[in-house]
């Protein structure tokens, strides 16, 4: 039988995504390309011991939950989280999603009819690109500057398309690790409020700063929207947050946090699209983050640091002769560098000679509409260890040189 898929799949069914999710399960193989952290920093004896604690309270725990997810995880993030985060919520502003991708796809479902148009920073999440795409939406990209999008270009959007969503990540965003300034982030809320435009505002990588900073003194410098709305009691903000990049990404737990009826409305979505997310999965984080010697505050600080030295043993191998004519800004957080290739090199080509090396990186082309980030490529920094780091470098910076000899 010949299958007819809608024309909107066409992106996702083609994506190179494919290509490196195949090879990434070959044993010889570098992936630079997708958004893992780090497996050898997971807290994995503490997850185990948490699983033994929840299953011995007996089946319960392979029982259905509550759709908006496990209570006592939703109040420690009312509490914990709130309290480092500077953020004000109660129970029923919270819903626990299967992971940063479902809470997207949710509120996207929720909101948007087929053709309305969407303001997104560029670049932006290949993840949050494809939900888009798959709900027909008119896409447009919001440029910016090492502080964050441009006022004064998001305004001129907003007055022409009149979009129903501004979807951004103020704190280390993916692709590009930027790190919005206050001002910026005072300024594009200010606009969302003045607009009635919603905020969906992605902080899956916030807690990943490599400035040495406390938590209390980053948070002051660099307030999550959400909180600086909150304050105000604006109810422009839907925050999504991740345990994925920080815990484990299989345990799939993320969160919204916005207004209870945004809340409410997207709770009745998930029931559609899965019933709910995993509740053992839930209590086995609850248990990790509540119950056991794990402590959340050092597990961050362990992750920081480790992920900085990677970062710079990135940049001393960016200095060498293969990656000559490329150029990047220097993230102060996140888990990518976002770099600029050389006059007259395509990303999605220089992909197809590295595979054949055995190494991978994500083409600035899935991180955009159109061909707008066609000389860009993402490496990821946070998984590979120092080894993986210093072969996979050298082999893209082969396949680099081989391009740049032929012009």
């Amino acid at each position: 039988m010949k299958y007819f898929f809608a024309s909107r799949t066409n992106r996702l069914l083609s994506s190179p995504l494919r290509d490196i999710r195949e090879m990434s399960g070959k044993e010889y193989f570098i992936s630079l390309a997708e958004e893992l952290p780090a497996e050898e920093l997971f807290p994995f004896k503490l997850l185990e011991q948490a699983a033994l604690s929840v299953f011995s309270s007996g089946p319960s725990a392979l029982q259905y939950g509550e759709q908006a997810g496990y209570s006592p995880l939703r109040e420690w993030l009312n509490n914990d989280w709130n309290v480092r985060k500077g953020i004000r919520t109660v129970s029923d502003q919270i819903l626990l999603t299967t992971g940063t991708q479902q809470a997207i796809d949710l509120v996207m479902r929720l909101l948007l009819e087929p053709g309305d148009s969407v303001l997104v920073e560029h670049p932006t999440s290949p993840g949050c690109l494809e939900v888009l795409e798959m709900q027909g939406a008119a896409i447009v990209p919001v440029f910016g500057d090492q502080d964050g999008i441009l006022p004064d270009v998001l305004e001129q959007h907003m007055q022409r398309v009149r979009p129903k969503l501004l979807f951004a990540a103020p704190s280390f965003s993916n692709p590009t690790g930027i790190l919005w300034s206050m001002e910026r982030r005072e300024a594009v809320l200010d606009l969302c409020a003045r607009y009635g435009v919603l905020l969906v505002e992605d902080d899956s990588y916030g807690e990943l700063h490599f400035d040495g900073l406390e938590p209390a003194a980053f948070y002051h410098k660099y307030p999550s929207l959400f909180a600086l709305d909150t304050a105000d009691q604006g109810g422009h903000v839907l925050y999504i947050g991740s345990f994925s990049k920080t815990v484990a990404p299989a345990l799939r737990t993320g969160w919204a946090a916005g207004h209870p009826a945004l809340i409410e409305a997207m709770t009745s979505v998930k029931r559609i699209a899965d019933g709910q997310s995993s509740p053992m999965n839930q209590r086995l984080l609850y248990e990790l983050l509540a119950q056991s010697p794990f402590r959340w505050g050092d597990h961050l600080s362990m992750l920081n640091r480790e992920y900085k030295t990677r970062l710079k043993l990135m940049l001393e191998l960016l200095k060498r002769p293969g990656w000559k004519g490329c150029s990047y800004n220097i993230p102060q957080g996140g888990m990518y560098l976002w770099v600029q290739l050389p006059e007259g090199l395509n990303s999605e080509a220089l992909l197809k000679a590295a595979l054949l090396k055995g190494v991978s990186f994500l083409p600035g082309t899935l991180c955009s509409t159109g061909t707008l980030d066609q000389r860009y490529i993402r490496l990821n920094f946070s998984r590979p260890g120092r080894d993986e780091l210093l072969l996979g470098m050298n082999l893209i910076s082969e396949a680099i040189l081989e391009f740049t000899a032929r012009s």
